[in-house]
């Protein structure tokens, strides 16, 4: 890549007085390869695979921010869907393979590995059922595994028979982690039409399509957006939409920038950079707070929509002017904990669970990060789901539930998670039940946009 000296100039301000920095570089790595009949082969292959290929990824990150100055928050792994290794093993040696790939996080530095993972969005294989299964127990017993089922895609349609087990897994993990305010349930998102080479979590798992390694970046930037539209407070929206896309064009240099260089020294190919404006709870780090500079008095009034749907549109096509590997998820993020305007947005009753499902059809996931309260049923849960998974399915797009329901809390408490995960204020839920129509099971047609051949 040939990098201009003003270029130099503009990220050096970006990083030392806008927050901009590199979310997070991912490796992904396949296990296909680790299947054994033999389970202490199996489990041996994987940790041994997983630690020769990101032995260096710790040191090497470390290396590039020393040298490029700027900061890469988080180094992480995503495996191939540990389900497809399963075969004939029990719920209790899928919990071992989630305490090996703990281990093996740990013992490389990294913040999460993903991938402990299963697609379900047609139908359940054996070694699917065993995973979700083992899933309550894998994340209440360990730090830094993540988890991420697909139970829905626009070309199959939904299957309920998973949504209502997710309903199910959901509320058993947030009892099991109940002294530490359903952790579990905060590495565990249920998607409709993953990506497979998605680098944030939870969500992260390297796809079928991907080769044995790669290397992927996500680089986030509300800051640096939030800084360069204060600068032109009197512009049209046509040119607010030019402002974000040409500030998305400078952050996506930066960041391939220094993932190429991560992959060359790692000897791994360079995978994608994934733009998007994914919020911490750091000042003025907040994707509600861009919102809000665009023209709202709060996140969650009338216009929110249209504003959100303006700016995803703008960090698409200005990370797709930048380079041509722009993939996974590249939007803007809305998770709750994570967003000081969106706490905000909650506590002032701007912002409802109705109107946050709503802005999940023009933002890149779904609902995100969202503490419920304690007593919400497991079918709520799955009929929450199901809402999320149409959107996604209708709209051709990916969509995702990660919520945290929070046991012996009410709505209006405030429950904290620590770290990027935050703090949330806990929402409540629509009090008329779903029970008959997610007890039906079954599965939902694809959709005619399906169709498309």
């Amino acid at each position: 890549m040939s990098i201009a000296f003003t270029e130099i100039q503009e990220t050096m301000r970006m990083v030392q007085m806008e927050s901009l920095d590199i979310r997070t570089v991912t490796m992904g790595i396949s296990l296909r390869d680790c299947a054994d009949s033999d389970f202490d082969k199996m489990n041996k292959r994987v940790y041994e695979k997983i630690t020769s290929y990101a032995g260096n990824l710790k040191t090497v990150v470390e290396q590039v921010v020393k040298e490029y100055g700027v900061p890469i928050i988080n180094k992480r792994i995503a495996v191939s869907p540990v389900a497809e290794i399963l075969g004939n093993a029990t719920a209790e040696q899928a919990v071992e393979i989630a305490k090996t790939l703990d281990k093996a996080a740990l013992d490389l530095g990294v913040d999460f590995i993903g991938g402990y993972s299963a697609l379900v969005h047609k139908g359940i294989s054996k070694g699917d059922q065993v995973l979700l299964d083992a899933l309550p127990d894998a994340l209440s017993k360990t730090s830094r595994v993540c988890s991420s089922i697909s139970v829905a895609t626009t070309k199959t349609g939904i299957n309920m028979d998973a949504v209502k087990q997710m309903g199910n897994i959901i509320k058993k993990t947030a009892i099991k982690t109940k002294d530490s305010n359903g952790i579990g349930c905060a590495k565990l998102v249920v998607f409709c039409n993953p990506v497979e080479d998605n680098p944030f979590m939870a969500g992260a798992f390297h796809g079928s399509g991907e080769g044995e390694a790669v290397v992927s970046v996500g680089v986030s930037g509300p800051g640096v957006v939030l800084n360069a539209l204060k600068r032109f407070p009197d512009a049209d929206l046509g040119q607010v939409a030019d402002i974000i896309k040409k500030t998305a064009f400078k952050i996506t240099r930066a960041g391939e920038l220094l993932g190429r260089v991560v992959a060359e020294r790692l000897h791994v190919p360079f995978g994608i950079m994934d733009l998007s404006l994914a919020p911490t709870n750091a000042l003025n780090d907040s994707v509600a707070e861009i919102l809000e500079e665009i023209g709202l008095e709060r996140v969650g009034t009338h216009g929110t929509i249209a504003a959100l749907a303006l700016m995803n549109d703008a960090v698409k096509k200005g990370g797709a002017m930048a380079s041509s590997y722009v993939g996974g998820l590249s939007g803007a993020f809305i998770p709750v904990s994570e967003d000081n305007g969106m706490i905000r947005g909650i506590e002032d009753k701007s912002l409802t669970l109705s109107k946050l499902e709503a802005m999940t059809c023009v933002c890149s996931v779904g609902l995100d990060m969202i503490a419920l309260t304690g007593d919400v049923s497991p079918e709520t849960l799955a009929a929450i789901i199901a809402d999320e998974a149409a959107i996604g399915m209708i709209n051709k797009k990916t969509t995702a539930v990660r919520v945290i329901p929070v046991v012996g809390k009410q709505e209006g408490d405030t429950v904290e998670f620590g770290g990027l995960l935050g703090r949330a204020p806990v929402m409540g839920v629509n009090p008329f039940g779903s029970d008959k129509f997610i007890n039906r099971g079954g599965r939902i047609p694809a959709p005619l946009q399906a169709l498309i051949n």
